[in-house]
């Protein structure tokens, strides 16, 4: 199989990792990067060829909506409904984890996002943040994996299965978590959660009381 994407090492160089990830994003590129969850496929979600790519590659519906990552309460304010100054404290108790929040969107984003609500998550991870924190944007992260198969968080087998089909694969040697993230939806009148991942309900059901 004929190598097509850069293959970089986030521990030896994160610098570099993170250039090459912020040139990516602005090529309208796919690449595929770890997380403080899974690895995920990632890219700009304003760039509708990227999006679609990662739902051709992964065999996903169009209509399923990405998680987006960002780098700050600052950046999620621009996209998002929050209408309560409880909310926020909450998410600053919550944030940066691996813990995603479904939110109602603003109206001229609903538009673009073709959806009224959208996942946030501020991730607990170096080379997120660190791309974030240039971005101030959300970024696109959705499982390695094709639909309907467990994701695949060893750099080796993504390497292997995907190496053909996306710009760059960003890895780590250091053993990943191999859990989804929490799901809570902030977007009715009291925040709900909807899937248990590596933080575990007891954890976030004391900060949403």
């Amino acid at each position: 199989m004929k190598l097509k994407a850069k293959l970089i090492n986030i521990d030896e160089n994160l610098d570099l990792a993170v250039k090459e990830a912020v040139n990516c994003y602005n090529s309208e590129e796919v690449f595929i990067y770890p997380t403080d969850t899974v690895y995920g496929f990632g890219c700009n979600r304003f760039s509708e060829s990227a999006s679609d790519k990662i739902n051709v590659i992964k065999q996903r519906r169009e209509s399923k909506q990405f998680i987006l990552l960002i780098d700050s309460l600052d950046t999620l304010l621009n996209y998002v409904v929050l209408s309560e100054k409880k909310q926020v404290e909450l998410l600053r108790k919550i944030w940066p984890n691996p813990v995603s929040v479904i939110f109602e969107l603003k109206d001229d984003k609903k538009k673009i996002f073709k959806s009224k609500t959208a996942a946030f998550r501020i991730p607990n991870h170096k080379f997120c943040l660190r791309l974030l924190s240039i971005l101030k944007a959300p970024l696109v992260s959705t499982s390695v994996n094709l639909k309907d198969e467990p994701p695949l968080n060893d750099h080796l087998t993504i390497i292997d299965k995907f190496s053909d089909a996306v710009s760059a694969i960003f890895y780590t040697n250091f053993e990943k978590n191999e859990e989804p993230s929490s799901l809570i939806n902030f977007s009715g009148e009291k925040p709900r959660i909807i899937r248990k991942g590596s933080i575990k309900f007891v954890d976030l059901f004391g900060k949403l009381l």
